[in-house]
């Protein structure tokens, strides 16, 4: 699992890349991005339970700061870096959906490699993804809403179908079929990139263009929201009093963002261009996390406990 997301950004450059150079491979895909992310969508049921939901009562305080966070720091800077960069309209829309999106699944696996708490961070992750349900189109109407008409209703009637059915699937399934997924679980990650990965590369040939013109503005814009989340994801509970373990997780909850998602948004209600910050997103966070993870482990927890 761990060389998994290790080597994802790898795989996702070479791909984005080939892409890039030869996309008539790929731009007759982009009808398979839902499916793709519903796909991503039900892994990540598939490694849940209900005591996952239910251990948000054992940490309500980290929980709280992380989820806040999330569904403020984040979508906020979003619509500053691209206010302050003077995106055009479709790439503004592309980052606030990066922004308001909940929390994204790789950073459970690169909390474990960091010496996080994991089992809090997929409590985070799975609350923070079923709130996101409503708060991904009510934040995006709200910072936005007056640039370009958001389709308020249309979205979350689609974030319940794209997110909230596949999860309830896949905790259903893990629920009552728990021994056949107990078996696949080590597979589960290496399914769930390789969708990222397509979704990348499908959205990187719809965009070949722009990227050429603007890619590396919206890069510059993608880091900076990434590495201003991871930091302030870190230091602001550490300030309140949260101990190192768990403000690593926190860090990973909110500067890690479930980009697939603001790509499947995107190409689904707005245009492709829409669609690039979320697939330039999905790429680099996942390398600087990795990066951060592996400092972190090699860096000793104080106070660490068992779960």
């Amino acid at each position: 699992m761990a060389i998994t997301v290790q080597l994802f950004p790898l795989w996702a450059i070479l791909f984005s890349a080939f892409a890039f150079v030869f996309p008539i491979y790929f731009v007759d895909l982009k009808n398979m991005i839902i499916p793709l992310l519903m796909v991503i969508m039900l892994t990540m049921g598939l490694t849940l339970t209900p005591k996952d939901f239910l251990r948000a009562t054992e940490n309500k305080k980290a929980i709280f700061i992380g989820i806040l966070l999330q569904f403020s720091v984040m979508p906020i800077l979003a619509f500053l870096l691209a206010k302050g960069m003077n995106f055009d309209t479709q790439s503004l829309i592309g980052l606030v959906l990066v922004g308001t999106v909940a929390g994204g699944t790789a950073s459970n696996v690169l909390c474990y490699l960091a010496k996080g708490d994991v089992a809090l961070s997929i409590t985070m992750t799975a609350i923070s993804t079923l709130i996101g349900v409503i708060l991904t189109p009510v934040l995006t109407t709200l910072l936005i809403g007056e640039l370009v008409n958001i389709p308020i209703i249309n979205m979350l009637v689609s974030l319940f179908k794209i997110v909230l059915l596949p999860v309830t699937l896949g905790v259903i399934l893990n629920r009552y079929c728990n021994k056949l997924i107990t078996k696949s679980l080590p597979a589960l990650p290496m399914l769930s990139m390789g969708a990222i990965v397509f979704i990348i590369a499908i959205v990187v040939a719809l965009n070949q263009a722009k990227l050429e013109s603007t890619g590396l503005v919206i890069m510059l814009a993608v880091i900076l929201h990434n590495g201003i989340g991871l930091l302030l994801g870190y230091f602001v509970p550490k300030r309140l009093g949260c101990d190192e373990q768990v403000c690593r997780t926190i860090a990973f909850e909110v500067g890690m963002q479930n980009s697939g998602l603001a790509v499947a948004l995107a190409m689904k209600f707005f245009t492709p261009s829409a669609a690039v910050a979320g697939s330039l997103f999905s790429i680099w966070h996942n390398v600087s996390g990795s990066l951060l993870a592996s400092i972190w482990q090699k860096s000793a927890v104080p106070n660490i406990t068992k779960k």
